[in-house]
């Protein structure tokens, strides 16, 4: 989110060196065109983790409870 959102920021307030070429890019598309997609990638990484390790902790949660119910 900083790099998306500090993006236009750079671009009106340092536009010198936003205009930079590093590799045949300008660093503005640089960031934006190559670089971003393996910071997506890290993100969603993270997201994916996250979210089958909440699963998991529901699904343990929810055979507990039928453990007990099945117990009574």
């Amino acid at each position: 989110m900083v790099v998306l959102l500090g993006m236009p920021l750079m671009n009106y307030f340092a536009p010198e060196l936003m205009a930079v070429r590093v590799g045949g890019f300008t660093v503005s598309w640089l960031v934006l065109g190559v670089l971003f997609f393996p910071f997506v990638w890290v993100i969603s990484g993270i997201f994916i983790r996250q979210s089958l390790r909440m699963e998991r902790e529901e699904a343990e949660l929810a055979l507990e409870e039928n453990r007990r119910r099945a117990g009574r």
